[in-house]
């Protein structure tokens, strides 16, 4: 646990797990599966959401209600490395919503992006308004999802460091 954070116990533990894959399971029923009234589970979830733990609720939407669609995950190399070259395609990235993650990573790449677009057609055409913007991208890697094989919620106990 790093210095700062709350100090989360097993009851913590279940909460975070159990509304990551229910995020709108009744508050009382939260209670109930957590074995504790609903006022103090109440404030377990208050101290989480304020110590910034939860860092908001929403839903999971089902990729497969939009028909067919394609997910393409990038490497992006950039020609420079000053501080504004990374701003500038940080910005370029942030406005783009089908770029829906952007995640900034060592080891011979700069960038690594989540593409979800209706086609390749249309993912083609993001690409080129990328480098069309001249938002300083050298070279990119475009990988194709073929198929989904697992998109879980983090593993809270493992990442406390407790057994599984």
């Amino acid at each position: 646990m790093r210095q700062g954070q709350i100090k989360l116990d097993d009851r913590d533990v279940k909460i975070l797990t159990i509304l990551q894959r229910e995020g709108r399971i009744p508050k009382a029923t939260l209670a109930e599966r957590v074995n504790l009234t609903p006022t103090p589970c109440w404030e377990r979830l208050k101290r989480l959401e304020d110590a910034g733990i939860i860092e908001s609720y929403g839903a999971q939407i089902s990729l497969r209600a939009f028909g067919p669609l394609t997910i393409v995950f990038v490497q992006i190399e950039l020609q420079s490395h000053q501080a504004e070259d990374f701003a500038n395609f940080e910005a370029a990235i942030m406005a783009n919503e089908q770029i829906v993650e952007c995640w900034a990573v060592g080891g011979g790449i700069d960038y690594m992006l989540k593409v979800v677009t209706r086609d390749l057609e249309a993912y083609q055409a993001l690409i080129e308004g990328l480098l069309a913007a001249q938002v300083g991208v050298k070279r990119y890697y475009s990988y194709v999802v073929t198929m989904p094989v697992k998109n879980a919620p983090l593993p809270v106990n493992a990442l406390l460091g407790e057994p599984v």
